[in-house]
């Protein structure tokens, strides 16, 4: 088997504050990225158990947060910024057999989620597509699902692993902190948040071997809200404007509209 691993940072245990451990400027981003590493190799150690053989990870943060020298040495890492254009990574993608997500947090709105937001956290209110609201979860799992992979397994605090569940039905999750707040969480230990990623792996491996999920897929056509904080930042975001802050977008394949 073939896994594709999507990657963030605001998801990880001991990671609860936006900008002095996510942003590079930050006093404990680096600390934050091998936090993030540590996650991603113990998700990797648990898949090659199960005899998963290729293990592709994509480093999804912003403007990077994986410690390269510290990543385990069966995986392999897309990365760089600006990022290569998605018909270059897509015709990649598309030769793996399922997909994950770590590191992962909640959409944009949720009152108890740490860390929550979609997309960029200072300019972007929500995203709503075909009348739900959406996140980096179901931007992700429908994406990857229109290239034919599922999502099974995520690892995050316990809010994006529901919004997960709600999702995608049948998927397995790691829950590696508690949300308290935007800016607050009760984390596991680096130690139990590993055991929980590594179990939570390997038994998404062997469940999808059993009985696997399918591929995310909304019917369209479809229509995406994005709402900004700011009118200058809709000003600049194209498409139909709804009033000063919120802009529709319109298509019929989901890979145009869903991280536009």
């Amino acid at each position: 088997m073939k896994v594709y691993v999507g990657t963030d940072l605001e998801g990880v245990a001991g990671v609860v504050t936006f900008y002095s451990q996510t942003s590079p400027s930050g006093a404990g981003y680096e600390a934050a990225k091998r936090l993030l590493t540590a996650e991603i190799n113990a998700a990797v150690e648990g898949m090659l158990q199960e005899g998963v053989d290729d293990i592709l990870v994509s480093d999804g943060h912003g403007p990077g947060a994986i410690h390269y020298e510290s990543l385990h040495p069966e995986a392999k890492l897309i990365h760089g910024r600006p990022p290569a254009p998605r018909a270059i990574r897509d015709a990649i993608i598309e030769e793996y057999d399922v997909c994950i997500m770590l590191g992962q947090h909640a959409l944009a709105g949720n009152p108890r989620a740490n860390m929550n937001h979609t997309q960029n956290s200072r300019s972007i209110d929500y995203y709503q597509l075909n009348g739900t609201r959406i996140g980096e979860i179901a931007q992700f799992a429908l994406y990857q699902g229109a290239l034919g992979l599922p999502l099974i397994f995520l690892s995050g605090d316990e809010e994006a692993c529901r919004e997960a569940e709600e999702l995608v039905p049948g998927i397995a999750t790691a829950a590696v902190k508690r949300s308290l707040s935007r800016n607050s969480a009760i984390s596991l230990s680096p130690q139990k948040s590993h055991e929980l990623i590594r179990a939570g792996a390997a038994k998404a491996i062997r469940s999808q071997r059993e009985n696997p999920l399918p591929p995310v897929a909304w019917p369209g056509p479809y229509v995406l809200e994005k709402r900004y904080f700011h009118t200058d930042a809709a000003d600049a975001a194209g498409g139909e404007r709804i009033d000063g802050q919120t802009v529709r977008l319109r298509a019929d394949n989901i890979r145009d509209i869903v991280y536009r």
